[in-house]
């Protein structure tokens, strides 16, 4: 068994892919940020569109993100810290160049109608 793409001990099938399938949604803002990561690195934009808050859809494009998505090659993932509504979290990955890369982000998520979705995020160099 292989451990899922977003660094837990649990398998994919078993840990973010029921949330990607939509067969149940995540209970925290880290367990939905996880699964958003593993929608990157297996090319889903359809489930990050889909968790992004609605009021944030508009800024972003279903294209672009499977764009960056597969422009990249995505490595591990690190869970800073997960208080309330907010996760911060250090994805590592290379760009396609090659070259190492880290997209580190304090994330802003809310919770409506018992779903909780991406809203807004504080990136740091």
């Amino acid at each position: 068994m292989k451990n899922c793409y977003c660094g837990t001990d649990k398998s994919f099938e078993s840990c973010c892919n029921p949330f990607i399938e939509g067969l149940q949604f995540p209970n925290s803002p880290e367990e939905l940020m996880r699964s958003r990561y593993t929608a990157y690195v297996i090319q889903n934009a359809n489930y990050l569109m889909a968790t992004t808050h609605i009021s944030k859809r508009k800024q972003y494009s279903i294209s672009d993100i499977l764009e960056w998505s597969k422009s990249n090659t995505w490595l591990k993932l690190e869970v800073i810290s997960a208080k309330e509504n907010r996760v911060e979290f250090k994805a590592y990955f290379l760009d396609e160049k090659q070259q190492a890369q880290v997209h580190h982000e304090d994330s802003t998520f809310k919770l409506e109608n018992n779903k909780w979705f991406y809203l807004d995020g504080v990136f740091f160099n």
